[in-house]
């Protein structure tokens, strides 16, 4: 697998170059500005963090995840989104996200990894299998 340098998103310039690939995730997000302003209130409420890695300069593929602790798990890393731009798939550098965000799990100290994925999202199934993920539960929801 190649090695891709990840990086951290901190500043307002850094979620504005990240918007695009988040969008192809999460296309209710209409603007730049909307994606900061949700950025900012997780990152005060809950230690979200937004990871990414580069090609040519330009962010092609990108991550969210948190820490916390459950009853259900104990400590545990939950990425929350995992995307890479449709003409950068299969080159490497989600697993890249991937493989940073369990180093840094067990570095924190989390016992567990988890992450949900819609259930039309075959391909990314089968790369979460490859990557030794488990399916353990079904996570229902209601729209309220």
């Amino acid at each position: 697998m190649p090695t891709f340098a990840v990086k951290e998103a901190t500043a307002d310039s850094d979620f504005r170059a990240v918007y695009p690939v988040m969008c192809e995730l999460r296309p209710h997000i209409k603007t730049p500005e909307e994606f900061i302003e949700r950025v900012k209130r997780q990152k005060a409420a809950s230690g979200w963090r937004l990871i990414y890695v580069e090609d040519v300069g330009e962010p092609v593929a990108a991550a969210s995840f948190r820490i916390s602790e459950w009853l259900a798990w104990g400590k545990a890393l939950y990425v929350d989104d995992l995307i890479a731009l449709e003409s950068h798939r299969g080159k490497g550098f989600a697993e890249a996200l991937m493989t940073w965000m369990e180093d840094h799990a067990r570095k924190e100290g989390c016992s567990e990894f988890h992450l949900d994925s819609g259930t039309f999202r075959l391909g990314a199934h089968r790369f979460y299998h490859r990557l030794k993920l488990s399916i353990t539960s079904f996570h229902f929801q209601k729209k309220l």
